[in-house]
């Protein structure tokens, strides 16, 4: 087999530039035409002149031409409470999606970090509004609020727990805050689960399928006591009245388009052709090759393990290429591979690039914020609520 991990350059430059864009007289365009070494001159003069007043976020999966520029780079609930921790940052500029930027700009100004800040507040800026997350938009508010309202028809709500992944907006962490559920991570999401099954009797999970079903299937929760809601169908989420009364976890018909992608008979392959290598993947991937890896765990415990293997480990990485290259360059001692045989990257964070970034940053220089994100207050209060009581679990 060739080798398997995918040149970044022979991926797509994110979507084409916009027609708006692409007009001369559009503020960003002068920015399309500089090389990237005048770019990246541009950007260190501004963190330069900035300093410790801008923290630039990054999140794993994004480009490292960007990644180069960043203050601190982890997953997104990390990078946020990382920077929202900081006494000194006024502004933060987040390279990666959309959700990510209000989870940001939520725990940067909860009531006491501002209090602290003698009211000050920290601005989030998104380089290019444009990056959002197929997931999280795949469960849309008014859906999530219609779909308890007809659950509710069929059994008592005042029962069912509802459970959001961080990867969702700010509006579906706050329906969790103000109808006594919470919000999980890929690395908490078993621990979460039992808290809420210690509250009520079901689980409303969503946006993501495949992480609730993976983790709930740990718990002895079988398929069947899993029905996935499907926002579209007419009737019930497309589930008979029986498997709503039956549950135990109602799932939402979501997805993250890249870890969609990874089969079974990818790892089979793999196994085939590179004896006594381990497959390790994300919770994200679908149950056919999460019950077959060897490792499947979240983004921090995919690096960790990476980090704390021997020379000479061979390893296929179920997760965003952008991250498993990254990781493959880091540990030239071991021997990486990109699971899936095509390119499978997150395409909405590829958006962030250095001409965006570089724009963003300028204007900030100059007093004006651009990509502002700003989360209103009583979607705060709850999304806070939600976040606090997952922070609580031990």
């Amino acid at each position: 087999m060739a080798d398997s991990t995918i040149p970044i350059a022979a991926a797509p430059k994110g979507k084409p530039f916009k027609p708006a864009e692409a007009n001369a007289k559009h503020p960003l365009a002068p920015y399309k035409t500089m090389t990237d070494d005048e770019l990246r001159t541009r950007i260190e003069a501004v963190r330069g002149e900035l300093g410790e007043e801008l923290l630039i976020l990054g999140h794993h999966y994004q480009q490292d031409e960007v990644i180069a520029h960043t203050d601190l780079r982890g997953d997104s609930y990390q990078l946020s409470e990382m920077a929202a921790k900081s006494q000194k940052c006024r502004t933060i500029v987040f390279c990666g999606v959309h959700f990510m930027a209000e989870t940001a700009d939520i725990l940067a100004n909860r009531p006491d970090r501002v209090a602290a800040r003698n009211g000050r507040r920290v601005d989030v800026l998104l380089p290019d509004m444009a990056a959002g997350c197929s997931m999280a938009d795949m469960a849309g508010i008014a859906q999530v609020e219609a779909a308890w309202q007809d659950m509710g028809e069929i059994i008592d709500t005042e029962q069912v727990i509802p459970v959001t992944y961080i990867n969702s907006a700010a509006s579906l962490k706050a329906f969790c805050g103000r109808h006594g559920g919470i919000v999980c991570t890929s690395s908490n999401a078993r621990a979460v689960l039992q808290w809420a099954f210690e509250r009520g009797q079901r689980v409303f999970f969503f946006p993501d399928q495949h992480l609730g079903r993976n983790t709930a299937l740990t718990m002895d929760i079988t398929e069947d006591q899993m029905p996935v809601w499907d926002p579209y169908a007419l009737e019930m989420g497309g589930n008979t009245d029986e498997a709503i009364e039956n549950s135990r976890v109602i799932l939402w018909k979501g997805h993250c388009s890249v870890h969609q992608m990874f089969r079974a008979e990818h790892v089979a392959r793999f196994r085939a052709e590179h004896p006594g290598i381990q497959i390790l993947v994300h919770p994200e991937c679908p149950r056919e090759v999460n019950d077959i890896a060897d490792i499947s765990g979240s983004t921090g415990k995919i690096i960790s393990t990476v980090q704390a293997a021997p020379a000479g480990t061979k390893w296929a990485i179920g997760t965003e290429l952008h991250l498993v290259n990254r990781l493959k360059a880091e540990h030239p001692e071991q021997e990486i591979h990109f699971l899936s045989p095509v390119v499978c990257m997150c395409a909405t964070m590829y958006r962030i690039d250095l001409p965006h970034l570089a724009w963003t940053l300028e204007n900030l220089r100059d007093g004006e914020l651009v990509n502002t994100i700003r989360v209103d207050d009583e979607t705060t209060k709850w999304s806070l609520i939600a976040l606090e009581r997952m922070l609580a679990v031990k």
